[in-house]
């Protein structure tokens, strides 16, 4: 990833965020994360998405349903620019475990598991960050490798 580009710059130039990058247009989010941010965004990979089965993903991507989609997509989202070391710092204060409050609202929880870092959401679904720090113009990417569906999706 180009860290001179915006965050849907390199998803589109990503081989494995396709998925996401369909999302994103879908939901109507590419002005917002195109923009200043700065943005932290957990985003699943393209495989952390196939475990969503094929009828949520048609149903998600459907125009009717674009507030469901964006509310999907804000849950993956943070405002301001955490990199992993900060994620690291946070947890080592909180001695062991972080809260952070996405742009949708509701709460991740950064933990450790061996070496890797672990988010949990509030409905107790987690996602192991597989590559971390992926920097942008206007925020951080780290890839995760499962989608968070809020309650209500």
């Amino acid at each position: 990833m180009d860290p001179s580009e915006s965050i849907v710059t390199n998803t589109q130039n990503s081989d494995h965020h396709q998925v996401l990058l369909t999302a994103m247009r879908a939901a109507d989010l590419e002005d917002i994360l195109s923009g200043k941010g700065p943005f932290t965004v957990f985003a699943p990979s393209d495989s952390a998405f196939e475990k969503l089965s094929q009828e949520q993903m048609e149903t998600l991507l459907k125009p009717e349903n674009k507030n469901d989609l964006q509310a999907l997509l804000r849950y993956h989202i943070i405002a301001g620019n955490l990199s992993a070391s900060y994620i690291l710092k946070a947890m080592c204060r909180g001695k062991g475990t972080a809260s952070f409050t996405t742009v949708q609202g509701d709460k991740l929880i950064a933990t450790m598991d061996g070496i890797d870092i672990v988010l949990t959401d509030s409905n107790g679904n987690s996602a192991r960050i597989t590559t971390a720090d992926e920097n942008q113009c206007n925020g951080v990417i780290h890839e995760i490798d499962s989608v968070f569906l809020p309650a209500k999706i």
